[in-house]
């Protein structure tokens, strides 16, 4: 299945794995990204995939994210990314806009966790919490280190634009809870792809090219 090339002008998409997984899981959706005309970097976060550090290396979100934060901080000034992140990702991402709101154009979240700004870093994870034991297992006590933060700022975090993309089928992250996390804070833009189950970018990577592609167009 061909993806159309509907991007007005080349954009660079940052894809940021789950818990569990790594860069590779985006093996399908980068080549069809790519062939679109788009520049995309896939990151190995801290003790994942091919990244060396160890897991006993890793406390914070802060220490699970260095590689991506490490990666912002390398994008020129004049540069903006459209940020990617996949089911746990979204804490990833969420640190990143609270960082360095100014390079990222807007943040897409994949069937993943999307803080607001009112309640602890740990609620989304707090209302699944089943979940929530299985995702913090490989990198130790986010969980805690997230409950302890203050809420991600509106000035910063907030003033990011957010896009979400709905995997309906997903029985990771219920439909009914993906859109409870949306109700919870501004969404520039929803997509939903029906038949897709939580890992999307396997599954139906060519649906989800192309909504990462319309959506990169219609609000950066």
């Amino acid at each position: 299945m061909d993806v159309a090339i509907n991007v007005k002008q080349q954009k660079h998409f940052v894809l940021v794995h789950g818990a569990c997984h790594g860069a590779w899981c985006w093996y399908k959706l980068k080549p069809l990204l790519e062939s679109a005309g788009q520049r995309v970097t896939a990151i190995d976060l801290s003790a994942a995939g091919i990244n060396p550090k160890r897991l006993d290396e890793v406390y914070t979100l802060e220490d699970y994210s260095l590689p991506l934060l490490e990666l912002m901080a390398s994008i020129p000034p004049a540069e903006k990314v459209v940020l990617v992140g996949h089911s746990y990702g979204g804490f990833n991402l969420a640190l990143a806009m609270e960082n360095y709101p100014e390079k990222i154009s807007i943040a897409i979240f994949v069937t993943a966790y999307m803080p607001d700004i009112l309640h602890p870093r740990s609620y989304p994870l707090e209302q699944d919490l089943e979940l929530a034991k299985l995702l913090v297992r490989p990198t130790l006590h986010l969980l805690e280190d997230l409950a302890k933060e203050k809420p991600f700022s509106a000035e910063k975090y907030g003033s990011v634009k957010r896009a979400y993309i709905v995997c309906k089928e997903d029985k990771v992250l219920t439909s009914d809870f993906q859109h409870s996390l949306i109700e919870n804070i501004e969404v520039t833009e929803v997509k939903e792809i029906k038949d897709a189950d939580h890992m999307v970018m396997l599954s139906k990577p060519q649906e989800l090219c192309q909504n990462l592609l319309d959506i990169a167009e219609k609000c950066t």
